[in-house]
Formats: C-alpha cells, structure tokens, sequence
C-alpha cells in the first residue's frame, strides 16, 4: 500500500512539469543551430494565458490517494467500500483542478513591425518586459520564433 502511495505522488508530482515557452530558455537541442535574426518595433503587447493542457494524471493520482486514504482509514467491509468510492470521487476533482491551475500560464503576444514593413505576432511565456515601440529581434529557427531584446 506505501509502494502505491508513493509512486501515485511520483506521477502526480511529473504532470506538474511544464516546458518553457520562454523567449530566454533554449533546450539543450536548440543550441549550436542557426537562426535567421529579423529586427524590428513592438506595435503591441497583449496579455494571454498559455494553457499546456491536462495529462489526466492530476485526476488519476488524486483519485487514487482519496480511494486509499478514505477507504482505507474510515469503517469495514460495505462502510469502508463506500468510503472509498467517496474519497476517490472527491480527490478525483482535487487532483483534476490542482493539474489545471498548474497547466495555465501567463503569456505575451507580441506584434512586431519588421524593418521590411511586415507584422508578425509571437506568443511567448511572460517572463520579459516589452514596451510599444522598443527595438527587438525576432529569432527563428524555421520552426520556433521567439521575441528577445
């Protein structure tokens, strides 16, 4: 039973990491490619949530330590049977809006005037300040874009 416990805790604990959509983090795989470098204005910067989405785990695990610990602790027999339905049901919606409050983040989405005239808009994890017509660069890799200073 403590083995179960402990590696429901493990997955529970896993679906909390996120990746980074960060303009200033690089995966190991990202480094040493090169980047086309566009410079151009912020013409906007709005405010967006970037949700990760939800594995499951979160309900899963939580609906397994509420089944364990509920069924376990309360009654015998029939009492202790319903007590865990109850106490998976119940831990079930815990661990279920634990994983959704961990999966959403803040997010910018940046427009940017290139120097060629273009606009191109970019959303990326909120971790850098940008200001209405600060000079940045666009880094692209023909698959991620991301804003810098």
């Amino acid at each position: 039973m403590k083995k179960v416990l402990i590696l429901t805790a493990v997955a529970l604990l896993s679906a909390c990491a996120q990746p980074n959509n960060s303009g200033s983090v690089y995966r190991a795989s990202q480094t040493q490619n090169e980047q086309s470098v566009r410079m151009g204005y912020v013409e906007s910067v709005r405010e967006v949530t970037i949700d990760k989405g939800q594995t499951g785990v979160g309900t899963a695990a939580g609906a397994a330590l509420g089944g364990i610990a509920a069924g376990s602790s309360i009654g015998g027999g029939n009492g202790s049977i319903a007590a865990g339905i109850v106490g998976a049901v119940a831990g079930g919606l815990i661990g279920q809006k634990i994983e959704q409050n961990n999966s959403q983040k803040r997010g910018l989405e940046i427009t940017v005037r290139l120097d060629s005239g273009e606009f191109r808009a970019i959303t990326q994890d909120a971790d850098e300040l940008f200001r209405v017509g600060e000079r940045v660069r666009l880094l692209s890799n023909g698959r991620t874009t991301r804003v810098t200073h």
